[in-house]
């Protein structure tokens, strides 16, 4: 418990430096460059193709003459950019989340190392190839836990517990590696796994919480359209920052953990190697002085 709270306070006064800040704006500035690229290669193709298709639909035309009656036909004129808009945010949102959740882990892991454990052995038992591997594998296992569940969902209670508990293992089992990759060997982190899982999972169970926290914002930018130009990049950067938090979270957990395990070993070891004292040869009785010495024969 001790080591779970440091590494909270840690990550939280960590949330307020200047390069976490720069990082946590790393996706905006990229959903903005992907958003310029898109709007001057595509958008006009974009418009004209959503127009063709809504003057296409029967329906929709009766939808348009009935607006036109009541006088609000130019909604015809932005209905078009709005559908474009609708549909290429999530996916410019996904593009820069996954861009920015494969270099800010291993970014800000190195950052706690290098500020925190400097002395720390670099074991490298996490390549590049094997994280993917283990991200891949691990989302995998919680879709098809997430898809078992589904009927589960029903039980108001357990539409509460389920998700943060799939979502606080993927974060675990994802965020963990992480944080380990560069520093721990195969066998430290399977150590480690077992022997903090429980911690590591509550560190991803407040995480996946904190998680839900963009999909008010996401909600409300729903209901409120004219605000949601603003609520977009507001709900995309509050993500953002639960993930920074969170794999800073599991960075200085897991670093010092390792620290800990590696002192623990170290002492064992020392214990196990130490020589064992020979036993003491008897010392030799040592004659009184006062005993008068023989006379030699006459």
């Amino acid at each position: 418990m001790n080591l779970l709270l440091d590494s909270f306070w840690r990550a939280v006064a960590y949330c307020l430096h200047p390069r976490v800040i720069a990082l946590s704006f790393l996706p905006l500035a990229i959903m903005f460059a992907v958003a310029l690229g898109f709007g001057y290669f595509f958008w006009e193709g974009a418009i004209e193709g959503v127009r063709a298709w809504l003057e296409s639909s029967e329906l929709l035309v009766s939808v348009w003459s009935w607006l036109q009656g009541v006088g609000v036909g130019n909604l015809k004129t932005v209905a078009a950019p709005l559908i474009v808009v609708f549909a290429t945010t999530p996916v410019i949102v996904l593009m820069s989340l996954l861009f920015v959740a494969a270099f800010m882990g291993p970014a800000l892991a190195a950052m706690v190392a290098e500020r925190r454990f400097p002395q720390l052995e670099k074991k490298r038992g996490g390549s590049l190839a094997a994280s993917i591997a283990w991200s891949l594998g691990s989302t995998l296992l919680a879709l098809v836990a997430f898809i078992v569940s589904l009927p589960l969902w029903l039980i108001p209670p357990l539409v509460l517990v389920l998700p943060p508990l799939i979502w606080g293992w993927l974060t675990y089992r994802v965020m963990a590696f992480d944080a380990l990759s560069e520093h721990a060997s195969k066998d430290e982190r399977r150590a480690l796994f077992r022997r903090h899982r429980t911690w590591l999972l509550s560190i991803g169970v407040i995480a996946g919480f904190l998680g839900a926290a963009p999909s008010i914002v996401w909600a409300s930018s729903a209901l409120f359209v004219v605000a949601f130009v603003v609520l977009a990049p507001v709900a995309i950067w509050i993500y953002t920052l639960v993930f920074a938090f969170a794999s800073l979270w599991f960075a200085h957990y897991c670093l010092a953990a390792l620290e800990a395990m590696r002192a623990e070993d170290a002492q064992a070891a020392q214990a196990a190697v130490r020589p064992v004292s020979s036993p003491q040869q008897p010392a030799p009785v040592a004659l009184p002085h006062d005993v008068p010495a023989e006379h030699p024969p006459a």
